[in-house]
């Protein structure tokens, strides 16, 4: 994987559509995990547990599936009614044995006209399994590809990977695929070309700051401080936008912010940026195909 290193002072102004200052994308990860793998390596689920123990792959870990599954039967309706009470839009990424085993979330995702990106086949399979098998690596990726076209209705135009572990072939991969964007890379608030064999590739970066897990697993916070983080994030970014067009992304996963007791952060930061007319609700898809063709007034290759 190859890309410029070209600093935010020596890049154009970016201008987003509109004139709007700054690009928000609320992510929803929706995800599935096996109960049972065929190992006796310990179960890396792709994410910190609740309980932290952790058991061999071919040994059930009911506490933490089912404090994952939550998000599948309660925690992701939820927040699909606080963004319909909002009205604003979500990013959704989906492996695909969630789109295999629970098609009703996808459903309401569509019925939506919400963005859907590929995630990986199964949560707990990193991509780096494969770092040294690289067919083995585009057979999953063609794979999850399939599904996501049986199930989604159209291809797939972008990829994250579980844990935004991918590997050095992984964006090489995607791009001979057909693939326009790749949303792993998390050091920028603006998209940018990734050089690939085939074609650019746009990189929409993820955050793993401005996310529901580092906010109340890695960090401990309460509602109130998660709450008050994302409302800094939005201020400083769109004071930053006046000048050039900047991109926040919050990463979402529902068995995190689901819960009854957190859903306040999300509620009222979604009608708080929902205040500010020049932002721009939009998907990963819509700023790569845009990027695709204005790169040049930004960042020349």
């Amino acid at each position: 994987m190859k890309y410029d290193y070209v600093p935010l002072p020596e890049r154009q102004p970016l201008k987003w559509p509109d004139g709007k200052r700054l690009a928000l994308i609320m992510t929803i990860n929706l995800e599935y995990w096996d109960l049972l793998k065929d190992t006796t390596d310990p179960y890396y689920a792709g994410g910190p547990p609740v309980i932290p123990d952790s058991l061999p792959g071919n040994v059930p870990d009911y506490p933490n599936f089912s404090w994952r599954e939550y998000g599948q039967r309660v925690g992701v309706w939820r927040m699909i009614d606080t963004f319909d009470e909002i009205g604003v839009p979500a990013s959704c990424t989906m492996n695909a044995k969630m789109g295999l085993e629970r098609q009703q979330t996808i459903q309401a995702a569509l019925d939506r006209g919400w963005e859907l990106v590929a995630h990986n086949y199964e949560q707990g399979d990193l991509m780096t399994n494969y770092q040294f098998d690289r067919p083995a690596e585009q057979s999953l990726i063609r794979e999850t590809l399939r599904v996501y076209e049986d199930v989604v209705g159209r291809k797939a135009k972008g990829w994250l990977s579980s844990s935004l572990r991918s590997t050095t072939q992984t964006v090489d991969i995607i791009a001979e695929e057909g693939l326009i964007f790749f949303c792993d890379l998390m050091n920028d608030e603006q998209p940018y070309l990734i050089q690939t064999p085939t074609k650019p590739v746009v990189a929409t970066p993820y955050s793993v700051e401005i996310n529901d897990f580092t906010f109340f697993h890695r960090r401990g916070m309460s509602t109130s401080d998660a709450l008050d983080v994302l409302k800094e994030q939005f201020d400083q970014l769109y004071r930053e936008g006046e000048t050039t067009g900047m991109l926040m992304n919050v990463g979402l996963h529902p068995h995190i912010a689901g819960h009854p007791y957190r859903i306040r952060a999300l509620r009222e930061f979604l009608a708080y940026a929902k205040g500010f007319d020049d932002v721009w609700w939009t998907t990963r898809e819509e700023i790569a195909e845009w990027y695709l063709d204005n790169h040049q007034n930004h960042i020349p290759a």
